[in-house]
């Protein structure tokens, strides 16, 4: 994600032309999402993580970032407003290697505790008077296990949920069907009108310099208009790009290669020409990463 503030279009821009592009982190750990910040010029704010060796990390790593504690005692409208909130809620749950509690469980249930903050925030920001994209935090970055698709009864029911939940963070009514009898597809993108998106994507930390295949689920919720799509797929379209040098840029390999035959792209679109176009533009690219589901 670009540092720069927010353009009409959906990119990322410094707003008024002033200030920083800043977020917050919950499900800390040892600071991956306020590492990946700071290295494009985002400045983490606020961190929440309980464990006392991740915390004792960061404060070394990120000493001006503060630390607020366990994630069910916060009150997002209390908490210093950013304009990205992330968070890799605790995957054991969901994941296919354990019980498979999903949603309902102790752990992976504080996904709800995510949305729950970033409500808060951005109702608390509009009744400061805020409005439109000016409303923080504008955007949501969600990671976690590719399991996520699966898991549920019917199968598939709690990545349906994280859908529902994350798109009621701006409109209560809406309501996500579900897959079945079809599974998740991968990529994927969700768009209400022009002022809501929501986007998923595999990515493989293989492809990032960690010597091994990690495959997990990266979702961003853009709440003020259509990026999402564009953060995760169509990097070269937002401000701040990284230049061509001598006349090529270099693209991750994530990045690259054919779409899976089985792909499928779930979307509400309250223009239906505008959400095809987009689809259109992700298709003819290629931009999909291959990837064989977990059964």
């Amino acid at each position: 994600m670009d540092a720069r503030p927010y353009s009409e279009e959906g990119g990322l821009m410094d707003r008024a032309g002033m200030g920083q592009v800043t977020m917050g982190s919950l499900f800390d750990g040892i600071g991956g999402f306020p590492l990946a910040a700071v290295m494009v010029g985002i400045k983490p704010l606020w961190a929440s993580e309980i464990e006392a060796f991740p915390i004792e990390v960061t404060k070394e790593r990120f000493p001006d970032m503060v630390h607020v504690g366990d994630i069910t005692k916060l009150d997002g409208a209390k908490l210093p407003p950013v304009d990205i909130i992330c968070g890799g809620s605790p995957c054991q749950d969901l994941s296919v290697a354990g019980a498979r509690a999903g949603l309902a469980g102790a752990r992976s249930g504080l996904f709800m505790e995510q949305c729950r903050i970033v409500k808060e925030m951005r109702n608390a920001d509009i009744q400061r008077g805020r409005t439109g994209v000016s409303v923080r935090p504008r955007f949501m970055v969600w990671e976690n296990v590719p399991g996520a698709f699966s898991s549920g009864e019917p199968k598939g029911e709690d990545f349906r949920i994280v859908l529902e939940e994350i798109l009621r963070i701006k409109y209560g009514a809406v309501s996500v069907p579900g897959p079945y009898p079809w599974s998740w597809g991968h990529p994927g993108i969700v768009i209400l009108g022009h002022d809501l998106s929501v986007a998923w994507r595999i990515m493989d930390a293989q492809y990032w310099g960690v010597p091994q295949r990690r495959n997990r689920i990266f979702l961003v919720a853009d709440f003020g208009g259509t990026s999402a799509f564009k953060i995760l797929f169509k990097q070269d379209s937002l401000p701040g790009y990284s230049p061509e040098i001598d006349g090529e840029r270099e693209t991750p390999p994530a990045a690259t290669g054919d779409c899976p035959d089985d792909t499928s792209w779930p979307y509400t679109d309250g223009d239906d020409d505008f959400g095809d176009d987009l689809l259109d533009d992700l298709l003819d690219e290629g931009e999909c990463l291959p990837y064989k589901p977990e059964e």
